[in-house]
């Protein structure tokens, strides 16, 4: 009997990556991604593309509107993208959204009869979002075996997050020993819409800065004016 995972997927360069070691764990894979009113919706092509390659069994898009609660750069226009590092937690965060993401996963995974549920945060090189830290992944493990039928039956659900503590350097050299194309995949925070990034974004510096420790080519399509 084959063992089922829910794995989040945004055509990113993390969670393709993580994708890719759900494949080599040998996991039946569903993925999902959230049109949830992000600007970068070349992201969800991206997604759609790593999940055809990888031959999931699945790939499904949750539409939510966390625009309609606004608050973050990535779901309201009047709101810019920074473009330099900035202090504190980044306008770049969108409130609960890893809370939200994760809740739906749980709900499918539970439909699926999957005990795993795989996501690639990262707590190392990333924006400083709360809900990336170890922490908050173990609380979460915590409530969804409180809060699911599954559970109570006796069936463990488990989070993982194995990019968890390591840096974008060793996140872009595992990939590449699990044969990940990450030409495939779009990390920008407001790619066009054909995907290519501005090479000024936080998501832009810290994926170009990993494949520079990681001694590899980037193979990122930037913009003219990049």
């Amino acid at each position: 009997m084959s063992k089922k995972a829910v794995i989040l997927v945004s055509g990113g360069l993390d969670s393709t990556t993580v994708l890719s070691m759900a494949s080599d764990q040998g996991y039946e894979r569903y993925t999902l991604s959230f049109d949830y009113g992000q600007r970068h919706r070349s992201e969800l092509v991206a997604a759609q593309r790593v999940s055809q390659s990888a031959a999931v069994t699945e790939h499904k898009v949750v539409k939510l509107d966390l625009g309609a609660i606004g608050g973050s750069a990535l779901t309201d226009t009047a709101i810019d993208v920074p473009e330099h590092e900035t202090a504190g937690i980044p306008v770049t965060y969108v409130p609960a959204r890893n809370t939200v993401f994760l809740s739906i996963a749980l709900g499918w995974a539970e439909v699926l009869g999957a005990s795993d549920i795989f996501l690639g945060v990262n707590a190392v090189d990333y924006s400083g979002y709360p809900d990336c830290r170890p922490e908050y992944i173990k609380a979460f493990e915590s409530l969804a075996n409180l809060a699911t039928k599954a559970a109570v039956e006796g069936h463990k659900l488990n989070i993982h997050a194995p990019l968890i503590n390591m840096t974008k350097a060793e996140i872009v050299q595992a990939g590449i020993a699990l044969g990940v194309d990450y030409s495939q995949t779009v990390s920008c925070y407001q790619a066009s819409l054909e995907g290519l990034a501005c090479g000024k974004c936080d998501s832009c510096r810290l994926r170009a800065q990993g494949f520079i420790e990681a001694g590899l080519k980037d193979p990122t399509r930037y913009q003219k004016n990049a």
